[in-house]
């Protein structure tokens, strides 16, 4: 069994007053697959060298990505999943305890500041070539998915219901560079839906410290630019690359998106992801 070092992640979640997540950095060998192994309190979930049994995987989504598999679930993956498309080339082991990935700040930074300290300098992105062309209305948005030499996201929030809130991003991503700014922007939720749920007695586990709740002109909170819509990439990236660390080849336009639209998108490319 090849050597590791492990890094424990804790935190609230979205459920829990405190979670925690085991993130194991296997050492590097020629024999080894490259892969991400996810496990739920010990026992295996889902392994990125497995892509081509994802569709096997339940899903449903709330305010976060929910995963079941043989009675076991795994929820809010979402922030911890794209750090792996750092280091294509290594191999981890993911231990989920309590069923759900820690909020630690609402960001993925945190996360890829432990694990940089273990896995090295981030290595060369993997891409691979899905020639989607696609687009589709909902009923309070829109999708267009085209070919792209990387992958390219703009991503436009519009919440005329919530005092005419709006933001919106375009990135570009073809290294490893192109994602610090992604990974720094926080999860967010506005006061009105935060009062709601909690009402509802939903996100009992969440706190402060878990990510932005916004009111009305919060952008001098913002410690990115235009960060609601950069963690809705976020969401994004770490929707599409929970099956494997890397990316597709495609240039994405997204209004008023969610993770139930980022599945639909994840369907588009994923049969070329398992090639």
């Amino acid at each position: 069994m090849p050597a590791f070092k492990r890094i424990e992640f804790s935190s609230p979640s979205l459920s829990f007053s405190k979670t925690t997540v085991q993130v194991d950095v296997l050492e590097k060998s020629p024999k080894e697959v490259t892969r991400v192994s996810w496990s739920v309190e010990g026992k295996p979930f889902y392994s990125t060298d497995c892509a081509k049994c994802f569709e096997e995987i339940e899903y449903s989504t709330a305010r976060t990505s929910i995963y079941r598999k043989d009675g076991l679930e795994l929820a809010s993956p979402e922030h911890l999943a794209p750090v792996f498309l750092m280091w294509p080339g290594r191999s981890f082991n993911v231990n989920v305890l309590g069923g759900e990935v820690p909020m630690m700040d609402g960001s993925a930074v945190k996360f890829l500041f432990g694990l940089r300290r273990s896995a090295g300098v981030p290595e060369e992105l993997d891409f691979y070539d899905a020639p989607v062309k696609a687009a589709w209305e909902f009923g309070y948005g829109c999708v267009r998915i085209s070919p792209c030499e990387a992958f390219e996201v703009d991503y436009i929030l519009d919440r005329p219901d919530f005092g005419g809130f709006k933001s919106a991003e375009s990135v570009s991503i073809y290294s490893a560079e192109d994602l610090y700014n992604v990974f720094d922007a926080r999860t967010f939720i506005f006061e009105s839906d935060l009062k709601k749920a909690r009402e509802a007695g939903l996100l009992s586990g969440v706190d402060e410290t878990c990510g932005m709740v916004l009111g009305a002109g919060d952008e001098r909170a913002y410690r990115v630019h235009q960060e609601p819509a950069r963690h809705k990439i976020l969401d994004l990236l770490g929707d599409l690359c929970f099956v494997k660390p890397a990316l597709p080849k495609i240039r994405i336009e997204i209004v008023n998106g969610g993770h139930a639209v980022h599945r639909q998108i994840l369907e588009k490319v994923l049969p070329y992801a398992v090639r």
